[in-house]
């Protein structure tokens, strides 16, 4: 008999999948299987909603034999396998992304190279700065600032301390009736930043290596969280970088809100915005219109660079 059961957790063959009773299944793939025209590494995502059968009912084991159709997924480049991706998600109504100025330091690039996989798949996301109880007014004024770009071209921004409890009322309310994968660079705070609001699920947590000035990894597969009723979170793990799959050069500033409303305005309608003449980016960015960062960005996109930048 086929059940229909909601993938909560991911360890790479095996995957928890909970049914309509909120009965959870150890279960695995029947066979190879593949998704037309999408090379990752993991078939089944944290999100997916699966047909499976029991297979051993005092072990709890289940065969999935069937992935429904996604409505949305949020992708990266496999860190082993450079031609094919491993998803982040699927099924999700948003994304937030936590980020620090300082231990450890969560660049512009990154955070751009986050919001344009997520616009590349239509998904809406918020930026959080955590940890502002270390930053001093400098720090402070300088993350308002970087707040207040993100901002101008749509993006929600808040500044939180887990450990102050600073802005974490705000953080719950972001998650409220949605579900949310949370993700950032290893030792951002993500699992003390829900604990805050959720002490019950207790996640492990662990201090950045002030030598490294890197985080450890607490996290180690996906795994979906009930907060209350009809309110989720996908918990990934720590990334390290983030490169773009199956996006070409020309559709890039496409994903950029600032650089979209403006594409029209090229002389070239295959401009690139790099040395053609009559680029309206271009001209933005020389009038402080866009941001001289945000444009740095997309040229290391483009031209393929660092995904760490």
């Amino acid at each position: 008999m086929a059940y229909n059961g909601l993938v909560i957790r991911s360890t790479g063959s095996w995957y928890d999948v909970r049914d309509a009773d909120g009965h959870i299944f150890q279960g695995r793939l029947k066979g190879k299987f593949k998704i037309k025209g999408l090379k990752v590494t993991n078939p089944i995502a944290v999100g997916d909603r699966v047909t499976f059968e029991v297979e051993d009912k005092a072990e709890n084991t289940a065969i999935i034999s069937d992935i429904a159709p996604r409505e949305n997924y949020i992708i990266r480049q496999s860190v082993h396998k450079t031609a094919h991706g491993h998803i982040l998600a699927a099924n999700i109504d948003q994304a937030i992304l936590l980020a620090t100025l300082t231990l450890p330091r969560t660049s512009l690039g990154f955070i751009d190279r986050f919001l344009v996989s997520a616009e590349s798949f239509r998904i809406s996301t918020k930026v959080i700065f955590n940890k502002a109880d270390i930053l001093n007014d400098e720090g402070l004024a300088y993350q308002q600032e970087i707040m207040d770009m993100y901002e101008r071209i749509g993006y929600q921004c808040l500044s939180t301390s887990a450990t102050e409890g600073v802005g974490v009322d705000e953080f719950r309310q972001l998650l409220d009736h949605k579900v949310t994968l949370l993700s950032g660079h290893s030792g951002v705070g993500k699992s003390s930043l829900v604990n805050a609001i959720a002490p019950d699920l207790n996640l492990r947590t662990n201090e950045v290596s002030t030598f490294a000035n890197k985080g450890v990894h607490t996290t180690t597969f996906a795994e979906m969280f009930e907060l209350a009723p009809n309110t989720y979170i996908i918990d990934t793990p720590g990334i390290k970088e983030l490169g773009l799959i199956d996006t070409s050069k020309e559709e890039i500033s496409h994903y950029f809100p600032e650089m979209r409303e403006r594409l029209n305005q090229c002389r070239f309608h295959n401009c690139l915005h790099i040395n053609e003449p009559g680029c309206a980016i271009k001209d933005a960015v020389a009038e402080g219109e866009i941001a001289e960062s945000r444009y740095l960005s997309y040229l290391s996109m483009v031209e393929g660079g660092d995904n760490r930048r």
